[in-house]
């Protein structure tokens, strides 16, 4: 296991070099940040006991409902998003709330875009169905993972697997943008910490002529 949670944490440092070049740098990444995590939870009217960042969003979780997605629709997406980021020594997607900003992102979309969506979550529903007679939510985690492998592989060109593999990669997509710019992928995986005051800094030139 332990191997396979050092490929999980390499696939993620690979995510935020494609990160920076299809959405500008990695740097960016704080500046659209505030709008991209609105989705999150609101602010407490008064300060909660102290807990990890994973339990605070199970926790918030459970209490918020979907405006675009309907019930299972929303379970279907919190099942992929985590699939595609896993929780592993970090949160991943579920932990997160990527299936927040994914829904927020489609009720905002026009409406060929919802459609489409929706399509290919009914396409993955329909795999399943074929395959195991339930729908993806209800399948073990192996076979969820050998359904998903297929469709994540760019050199699939089966006509067959083409609607999912097109709609996995755009979930993938939004999923890595949900995820990285969310709290707890921009404090526990990049590390960011644009809010904090810094009282020195490591690279400044040391030549005391040039100190204040």
């Amino acid at each position: 296991m332990a191997e396979d949670s050092g490929r999980v944490d390499s696939s993620r440092r690979a995510v935020l070099k494609r990160i920076g070049v299809g959405a500008g740098a990695v740097t960016a990444l704080p500046v659209i940040m505030p709008a991209a995590s609105a989705y999150a939870k609101p602010a407490p009217s008064a300060a909660p006991p102290a807990q990890s960042s994973a339990q605070d969003a199970a926790a918030d979780q459970a209490g918020w409902k979907p405006i675009f997605f309907d019930q299972h629709q929303n379970e279907t997406v919190i099942e992929l998003t985590e699939l595609i980021i896993p929780a592993t020594d970090t949160p991943g997607a579920k932990a997160a709330q990527v299936n927040r900003l994914i829904d927020l992102t489609l009720n905002e979309s026009e409406k060929d875009q919802k459609a489409s969506f929706i399509r290919g979550l009914n396409w993955i529903d329909a795999r399943s169905l074929e395959r195991h007679g339930k729908p993806f939510v209800d399948l073990s985690a192996e076979q969820q993972t050998a359904l998903l492998e297929p469709l994540a592989d760019p050199a699939n060109k089966s006509p067959a697997d083409e609607p999912g593999v097109r709609f996995f990669e755009h979930l993938k997509d939004l999923t890595i943008f949900g995820y990285y710019t969310s709290k707890i992928g921009l404090d526990q995986e990049l590390e960011y910490g644009g809010d904090d005051y810094h009282t020195e800094y490591p690279g400044a030139c040391t030549h005391p002529e040039h100190q204040s």
